[in-house]
């Protein structure tokens, strides 16, 4: 967790092959789970939110272990940030 803009603009760029600069939200976590790094582009420049619990650790949602990156919706965001668990969490049908 020591890196800052410049390293994590080049690890988006170089392991996930992502435009940091596309305007995502790149999530990096330790691996003792107890500190999120947030990075977005926005207008002018970087913004890189950081937290870090001081009891527990950030529950990980389900991924598929061949691959390096996962796809959050926002709801997900939301739960991985304020510890809710996901692990029984299921969407409701709603109507198209």
């Amino acid at each position: 967790m020591r890196k800052s803009f410049d390293a994590l603009c080049g690890l988006v760029n170089t392991r996930l092959g992502q435009n940091p600069m596309s305007g995502d939200i790149y999530i990096f976590i330790n691996k003792p789970r107890n500190r999120v790094k947030m990075l977005r582009w926005e207008a002018g420049g970087f913004v890189l939110f950081y937290k870090r619990l001081e009891r527990g650790t950030f529950e990980l949602p389900q991924m598929d272990v061949s691959h390096t990156n996962r796809v959050l919706d926002y709801g997900e965001l939301v739960m991985l940030i304020t510890g809710i668990s996901m692990k029984n969490a299921r969407k409701r049908l709603r109507f198209s």
